[in-house]
């Protein structure tokens, strides 16, 4: 998700195929051509400029509802509705991270399968990949990223996965799950509470909201193309 607009003005822009094995977009306003996953005109009178990230939330529609809910619903246009099972299989199909790259993919990299969803986080010129194998195992992931101290929060029961910049008043915090559901953490310089969207609940550290960043859903294949170096996070497994 990402504002559709550049240089000031707004954008309407439109699918215009694919190059590369990634969806480009063409705007109405200056014909200019996007690419999906580098958010970058690559053509027309805008080449060069970047479209900008939108903070959004991957989740479930239960825990949506449970943090919103006054939530107003699309309705689905006559006929979507009964499309809406054979999309969901699509999905579940494309989650399970078997299948080949699309042709025309010009960069591959084989440390993961072509279509391994990931999370990538981008930061001050540094890129890492979260596959959803690991956060599901990992659930609360501490790591320095350019410098800065940044915390992932994955709940496995909805598949929300959150992150943050962790410094607050001063402090460098680090981060614990306080259940197994990953809904509630502590960080150990203060020993306060916070839930898994950055706010703190309880403690020294109360009220602090830490500062949010936006993690992108992609397939492997799109996310290594235009990120080649990329750093893939691991689940360090511990002998018993």
């Amino acid at each position: 998700m990402f504002r559709a607009a550049a240089k000031g003005r707004g954008l309407q822009l439109d699918n215009a195929g694919v190059v590369g094995g990634n969806e480009v977009f063409k705007d109405r306003e200056t014909g200019s051509i996007w690419q999906q996953s580098s958010l970058q005109a690559t053509s027309g009178p805008l080449e060069g400029e970047h479209l900008q990230l939108y903070p959004f939330l991957l989740t479930d529609w239960a825990e949506w509802h449970r943090l919103h809910p006054g939530t107003l619903v699309l309705k689905p246009l006559p006929g979507y509705a009964d499309r809406i099972p054979e999309r969901n299989k699509m999905i579940r199909e494309g989650l399970s991270g078997e299948g080949s790259a699309p042709p025309g993919v010009i960069r591959v990299d084989d440390r993961l399968k072509p279509k391994t969803m990931v999370l990538g986080l981008a930061l001050r010129g540094f890129d890492e990949a979260f596959s959803l194998t690991d956060l599901r195992q990992a659930r609360v992931i501490n790591l320095e990223m350019g410098g800065q101290p940044v915390l992932v929060v994955h709940q496995p029961g909805s598949d929300t996965t959150t992150a943050f910049i962790t410094s607050a008043k001063g402090k460098r915090l680090k981060f614990a799950a306080a259940n197994a559901e990953a809904t509630e953490l502590v960080d150990d310089q203060t020993k306060s509470r916070w839930n898994p969207y950055g706010e703190c609940i309880s403690g020294a550290l109360k009220g602090t909201q830490l500062e949010s960043l936006v993690l992108e859903p992609e397939y492997w294949f799109a996310w290594s193309e235009f990120h080649p170096a990329t750093k893939i996070y691991t689940v360090v497994q511990t002998r018993p």
